[in-house]
């Protein structure tokens, strides 16, 4: 089987998925925290080298402030219960997106694991936190432009690509939305201009690792071109 080396996932349906079971949303929140760990996992042990999660939009601060709250303060102790496993599981954490907006304690949690997890190697969990799409590419683009006033880089060499927040990170190979919708939801714009796109009505606390590998057998049905021809077109 031909294992992607990067899958992003758009973690949807925690709140439905609570509500179908008469709990509250912020359980919902925590069983989708279990299956981000198992699935963590399971792409590890299948070979994934890079895996990119959804986990909070600068669109979600919208929502009612207590659950906001509820949010964050489920990050910050998931992440200090999670990162000792990380480290025995050599998972290298990274986080991406406007986290300037966090409490400076929530922020702390974050900044210290990553810390902790430095020089693991086995795969990189990257966690899209406070993240937009058009907040990436705008922040890019003053970057890059700033870049080429100062004659530090050429603005023909592709200067926005330095400054994204997932630079150094191969673009994602497939992404995957759990929940039922089929849209992408300014989720990596950038990088997904030949990522292949899987959609499953599955909620997330539900994805297991037989979804998972699902995915992944989708994802080797198909012919990724990029541009070119069939290797059996024959037109001249």
């Amino acid at each position: 089987m031909n294992v992607p080396q990067h899958i992003a996932i758009i973690m949807d349906g925690n709140g439905r998925w609570a509500l179908a079971r008469g709990k509250e949303r912020g359980e919902g929140h925590a069983a989708g925290v279990r299956a981000l760990h198992d699935t963590l996992r399971n792409a590890a042990d299948l070979g994934v080298r890079h895996l990119t999660v959804y986990a909070f939009s600068t669109e979600n601060w919208n929502r009612p402030r207590g659950e906001v709250d509820a949010l964050m303060a489920l990050f910050a102790e998931s992440i200090t219960q999670y990162t000792p496993k990380l480290v025995e599981s050599g998972v290298k954490l990274r986080f991406i997106g406007d986290l300037s907006r966090l409490g400076a304690d929530h922020k702390a949690h974050l900044l210290q694991a990553v810390a902790s997890t430095a020089e693991c190697n086995t795969i990189t969990l990257i966690v899209a936190l406070s993240y937009s799409a058009r907040w990436e590419l705008n922040k890019a683009f003053v970057n890059g432009l700033e870049a080429c006033r100062n004659k530090q880089l050429n603005p023909y060499d592709n200067p926005i690509e330095p400054f994204l927040e997932t630079a150094g990170i191969p673009d994602p190979d497939l992404l995957i939305r759990t929940g039922g919708e089929q849209r992408i939801s300014n989720f990596l714009l950038y990088q997904m201009a030949y990522t292949e796109l899987y959609f499953t009505s599955t909620l997330w606390p539900d994805f297991s690792k037989a979804d998972l590998e699902a995915a992944i057998k989708d994802f080797n049905s198909r012919e990724r071109r990029y541009g070119a021809l069939p290797d059996t077109d024959t037109t001249p």
